[in-house]
């Protein structure tokens, strides 16, 4: 019975911190959708994509769900005529496909604003403001209507996905955003730049703190218990 009860609180406290967690994302998604006031347009070019991607607008933001057991993601993000003036910390719409940051006084754009935004393939943007990662970062970078438009997010490391040049020998590249890539071991590598091969000697490692951390708390049981025979008393006092 007491077995049980305890894998029953283990159970809830693990859906205690989904729950937690779920909802710190959904408040970044929140604050991100109204950094700015107003909702987006439908004549616009991301109310155009949420429309026809059968998402949902809610704010700055279109919003749409894979499947039903999925939570709302951000997949389009309208930030045109903010009057923003830098751009440090979107991550709230990594999920993003298509983002317009047109029609505000952008001085400055982190060069890290958009690491992780693997989905990202379309931005609108000031025609002053260079493309994420550089221009060489998209498939094709053209002014209209006196904005810069970035289609097409290139990705960083060779088509197959498998060795590449640009990651340490026996590892992964994949792409991380626009102008980034992230190097993974190799099946069977580990390790400081992969350089290690077979699995994780977990038994080796943590076998040995595990029998001293019991062998302590024996000592520590057996040290710190009280004399045999011996009895504690307390008294209460009402108030």
């Amino acid at each position: 019975m007491k077995a049980l009860c305890s894998c029953m609180r283990f159970v809830a406290l693990v859906l205690i911190l989904n729950l937690f967690f779920q909802a710190s994302y959904q408040l970044t998604e929140l604050q991100v959708c109204n950094l700015c006031g107003g909702i987006i347009l439908n004549s616009s070019a991301v109310g155009q994509f949420c429309f026809f991607s059968a998402g949902r607008i809610d704010g700055r933001c279109c919003l749409r769900n894979d499947t039903t057991n999925d939570p709302e993601h951000i997949i389009g993000l309208d930030l045109s005529n903010c009057s923003l003036t830098c751009v440090q910390d979107l991550q709230g719409a990594s999920t993003a496909f298509m983002i317009d940051l047109s029609f505000n006084p952008i001085v400055n754009i982190s060069d890290t604003a958009f690491q992780g935004f693997n989905k990202l393939n379309y931005m609108i943007l000031p025609q002053n403001i260079d493309c994420p990662g550089s221009n060489t970062s998209w498939e094709k970078v053209e002014i209209k209507k006196g904005n810069r438009h970035c289609e097409g997010q290139r990705n960083m490391c060779n088509e197959t996905g498998q060795l590449s040049m640009n990651c340490p020998e026996n590892s992964l590249c994949a792409p991380f955003g626009p102008g980034f890539f992230e190097c993974s071991c190799a099946e069977n590598f580990r390790g400081y730049k992969c350089l290690r091969e077979g699995e994780f000697p977990a038994l080796q490692v943590f076998g040995p703190l595990a029998a001293s951390t019991v062998v302590i708390s024996v000592l520590l049981w057996a040290t710190q218990r009280p004399p045999q025979g011996q009895r504690y008393t307390g008294s209460s006092r009402a108030l």
